[in-house]
């Protein structure tokens, strides 16, 4: 009798000693600030110094992904009781094109918060006196 509900392409093979691996998670983030270089993130769960990992960033309707390693992770702050961890990302060889997208992000970020010019004037009198 055949199995019909077999749907894998190859077979697998039993390992006779367990192997370790590893799986990548995405888990969420907060974005504290950013530069072309890294950024700064708070998260719910500490990184390890020096360790890398991928970091999955929404830039407006834009999405890269980057690898960083961990400069500095310390306690942010609590917040509703749960502890936020603040750290310190540098970016590691990130693509051209995810290097451009962070540039012109950042680029747009200063343009909006740029705080308006102050002029000096004076204000003319037009009752003409």
């Amino acid at each position: 009798m055949t199995d019909t509900n077999n749907k894998r392409d190859a077979e697998r093979v039993a390992v006779p000693a367990p192997l370790s691996g590893e799986v990548k998670v995405y888990q969420p983030m907060t974005i504290l600030d950013i530069s072309r270089g890294g950024a700064q993130v708070e998260t719910p769960f500490p990184l390890q110094l020096d360790s890398l990992h991928d970091f999955r960033i929404s830039l407006g309707d834009r999405s890269v992904v980057v690898k960083g390693r961990i400069a500095h992770c310390h306690i942010g702050k609590l917040h509703e009781g749960i502890v936020l961890y603040r750290t310190g990302v540098e970016f590691v060889e990130p693509p051209e094109h995810a290097q451009l997208a962070i540039q012109d992000f950042v680029e747009a970020l200063k343009v909006s918060q740029k705080a308006p010019t102050i002029v000096d004037a004076e204000l003319a009198d037009e009752g003409g006196g």
